[in-house]
């Protein structure tokens, strides 16, 4: 009896460690497929949201902006940098963070901006 409850849990084991190997390597293939599809780009952005530690959702939901638009980054980051300021009662780590979410979405301006010169010198129009 004790050997066939033995045989079960084995095989069980198996059947579980074998699931749980495919869908590793699936999952490892779609994020190959993904990291092939972001390209260079995904690259530069990963390393600067490594960088500056904070992703750039973060950075958006922080200074509260949808688009990456230097106008729109630069008048939240003026309005909630003033609002934060530590005379006027506010919290100098909530100064900290917009300081950073600003600097995190400069850099991400800067990756498109340099995608887009790349692509002009890969594909000049005539």
């Amino acid at each position: 009896m004790a050997k066939y409850l033995a045989q079960i849990v084995v095989m069980g084991v198996q059947v579980v460690g074998r699931a749980f190997a495919r869908a590793l390597q699936q999952e490892y293939a779609a994020s190959q497929a993904a990291a092939r599809a972001r390209g260079r780009s995904g690259q530069q952005s990963a390393a600067a949201s490594s960088i500056t530690g904070m992703s750039l959702q973060e950075a958006q939901q922080i200074l509260n902006i949808s688009t990456l638009s230097p106008e729109e980054i630069q008048k939240s980051y003026e309005h909630l940098f003033k609002v934060n300021e530590k005379s006027v009662g506010g919290s100098f780590y909530l100064q900290s963070k917009v300081v950073r979410a600003k600097e995190r979405l400069d850099e991400e301006l800067n990756i498109q901006k340099q995608e887009q010169n790349q692509q002009s010198q890969q594909n000049p129009e005539t």
